[in-house]
């Protein structure tokens, strides 16, 4: 079954070859064909810890990583790296304090890529390739990206395997970091990956309000190996079983499955545009639709500040919407709007998706439940959580600081927060399919109270919670916790 969901039966001599050419690797537009399977229809038809046994724990945040933005970050980023980068040409260089504070004299005993960074958001941490993890492995897909080039690592890094690499068990890197992959730093690159590349500084796609989904950006520059990326993104998160926070309208689902879309799709994805529409086909007025309306064949696009119209048929400009011809008139529009206008992007989107999802299998599922394999189930049910939890290092249900502690998730924390604190603990801010009751967390005893923050092992979902003296000091200690939760460390 999981092989014909996920293409198991169709690889063959496929799987020898690399996800992406080393061409369209490094070029800006080398075509998106290299996925799988056949080509979509386009018309509309009718700390947390992450290790082994108890390793990393993930700490807070200590770095922008935002290098290669735009805008004053991104001149704040370059500025500082020529400066470090002129340190090591013989003309100044870091001082000793510098020096000694990165922990890179040259006595240190420390390991190059420990020498190279301190701390994630380091400028100076090594490429992929030069890092210290090996990048194959038997039984593992290796996937190893710097947190400050994490677009430009994961592509390259997932466009360097074989086909046949993407269907083991993926481990993720975080280079500069000791977190060992056995699940929560996986969800974590799912997590900031999707998050970089839904960014308005890509310009992949563009948020629509009024279903606060995302939809291709006709207008986008970024190549087809970017949207490729997107939907290979996808696909390997439903096949490592991550949920992602993608809000994608059905719409997308419908033409990921090969099924037809129409007016009743714009109006969920864009409810104004829609209604408009359907006004059109209802009006019954005195005026003609002519005067009422003042339509054309065509519509106009933004394109960068540039505004330009563009003929739903040829001539289209030219050719008033009447009462006649206004059936046709909404068919091409829905047409252009949800197909034609975004063809390249999603047939890119489609091949890197259909790499992994394209068994016969993956043709059971409605939209909706495709959506759910995605996102999981949008309902967040911390009572059934709580029902579920277990308790360990001498910690019970009845324990004062239990007590508290869902107290202060219950009452206290907003649902941004508790978002947050599920994030924090899980490594996910989604519930899976068979909602929070379904999740085996632990709450652990670490030790009696103190000013220690709270921390996780995300990948057995396990809080590690000291028993701190009063209710307020552990509201504060958890909220500080979990809104600076970044990046993963060893013990």
């Amino acid at each position: 079954m999981e092989q014909q969901l996920y293409g198991g039966s169709s690889r063959g001599r496929e799987d020898e070859q690399r996800v992406i050419s080393g061409k369209q690797r490094r070029g800006g537009g080398g075509g998106g064909g290299a996925g799988g399977g056949a080509g979509p229809s386009t018309s509309s038809g009718s700390g947390r810890a992450d290790g082994d046994g108890g390793g990393g724990r993930r700490g807070s945040k200590s770095g922008d990583g935002g290098g290669g933005r735009a805008g004053l970050r991104g001149l704040f980023f370059n500025i500082l790296r020529s400066r470090f980068d002129a340190g090591g040409s013989g003309g100044g260089g870091m001082n000793a304090g510098v020096a000694e504070a990165f922990g890179i004299g040259p006595d240190s005993p420390k390991s190059i890529e420990s020498q190279l960074v301190r701390r994630e958001g380091s400028m100076h941490l090594p490429r992929p390739a030069e890092c210290a993890m090996p990048g194959t492995h038997s039984d593992m897909c290796i996937v190893r990206v710097r947190r400050n080039h994490l677009v430009e690592d994961a592509l390259d890094e997932i466009a360097r395997q074989y086909r046949r690499d993407l269907f083991k068990p993926l481990r993720v890197h975080f280079i500069g970091e000791e977190g060992i992959d056995a699940g929560g730093v996986k969800k974590e690159f799912f997590q900031l990956l999707v998050a970089e590349l839904l960014s308005p500084d890509y310009g992949m796609l563009v948020y629509q309000p009024e279903s606060h989904t995302y939809w291709f950006n006709a207008c986008s520059l970024e190549g087809e190996e970017q949207f490729m990326l997107l939907g290979l993104v996808l696909g390997l998160a439903i096949y490592n079983r991550v949920l992602l926070d993608f809000p994608l309208p059905l719409a997308l689902y419908k033409k990921l499955l090969n099924q037809p879309v129409g007016l009743r799709d714009l109006e969920e994805m864009q409810p104004t545009l829609g209604r408009s529409l359907r006004q059109l086909l209802q009006y019954e007025g005195d005026i003609c639709v002519e005067d009422a309306f003042c339509l054309t064949f065509s519509v106009e696009m933004d394109f960068f500040g540039d505004l330009r119209t563009i003929a739903l048929k040829p001539g289209g400009d030219e050719v008033p919407v009447t009462e006649e011809n206004r059936g046709e008139y909404v068919e091409l529009m829905v047409d252009y709007l949800l197909n034609r206008s975004i063809q390249r992007q999603f047939e890119s989107f489609y091949h890197g998706f259909r790499i992994l999802c394209d068994g016969p299998a993956i043709r059971l599922f409605n939209a909706c439940e495709v959506e759910r394999l995605v996102c999981g189930n949008p309902n967040l049910d911390f009572a059934a959580l709580e029902r579920n939890a277990k308790y360990e290092g001498g910690f019970s249900a009845a324990t004062p600081a239990v007590v508290w502690l869902w107290g202060i998730v219950r009452e206290d924390l907003s649902l941004e927060e508790k978002k947050s604190f599920l994030k924090f603990f899980t490594g996910s801010d989604r519930s899976p399919i068979g909602g929070l009751g379904a999740l085996k967390c632990v709450i652990q005893r670490d030790g009696p109270d103190s000013n220690k923050l709270p921390t996780s092992h995300t990948c057995f979902n396990t809080l590690l919670l000291p028993e701190y003296a009063g209710r307020d000091k552990m509201a504060d200690r958890l909220r500080l916790a979990i809104l600076n939760a970044e990046g993963f460390g060893l013990e």
